[in-house]
């Protein structure tokens, strides 16, 4: 019989010696001061600290959507920080995507929506894009919802709906930024208990918090 070598995942995010510092007349701050950190593929990292402690500098920084002062940036094989702002524009639409507190739900737009849009500018057909919608609604647990628009939903479910649009497009990574903030408890583990599901099947996952409940929930912690 053939032997077995266990391989080891693949690092889907890696950070060398990122520096991050904000100018302002009255002082600059360092934000980050050369992080290195290695992710690899399949890992669900928390990154905790209290309000105010600088933990949205590394998610805005790492995944693209602000600039870096020195240092690199590689996620799924690509220097981020070296290409040209449309390329890395659509290379976070396709490899990454985004969770945050304020829902950010489109009010005029039913779920199904919500979650075809962004699809949609990538390019997808139409057709592709409600299937996939409605088939990603329905794995996060609102097929019953997908003509709901926003208001006619639970805070919980709103954010079920955001989670959907992150994992529309079928991304590598998912970054989620105080997902649970504005959820009472009862929403706040239910949709951690969605995303730890989500996790189990594969899904890397980046989630920023200052809630030690939802950090000890991850597989490591920075």
């Amino acid at each position: 019989p053939k032997e077995e070598v266990a391989t080891m995942p693949e690092t889907l995010l890696s950070a060398e010696h990122v520096r991050k510092v904000y100018r302002s007349e009255g002082a600059d701050v360092e934000a980050l001061k050369g992080l290195d950190l290695e992710v690899p593929e399949g890992q669900f990292l928390a990154v905790m600290g209290p309000s105010g402690s600088g933990k949205t500098t590394p998610l805005n920084c790492l995944s693209g959507l602000d600039e870096i002062d020195e240092g690199r940036v590689v996620v799924d094989g690509l220097s981020i920080h070296e290409l040209s702002d449309a390329r890395r524009t659509r290379h976070r639409a396709e490899s990454m995507g985004f969770i945050f507190q304020a829902f950010n739900l489109i009010p005029v737009f039913t779920a199904t929506e919500n979650v075809e849009l962004p699809l949609l500018l990538a390019g997808t057909p139409e057709r592709e894009s409600r299937a996939r919608a409605k088939e990603t609604l329905t794995r996060v647990g609102l097929g019953h919802r997908l003509d709901r628009r926003p208001t006619e939903l639970s805070g919980g479910e709103q954010q079920r709906v955001a989670i959907a649009r992150a994992l529309a497009a079928r991304p590598h990574l998912i970054w989620a930024d105080e997902p649970t903030g504005n959820l009472d408890s009862e929403m706040a583990a239910s949709v951690m208990d969605l995303l730890c599901e989500l996790h189990a099947d594969g899904l890397t996952l980046i989630l920023i918090t200052h809630d030690p409940n939802v950090g000890a929930r991850a597989d490591r912690l920075i």
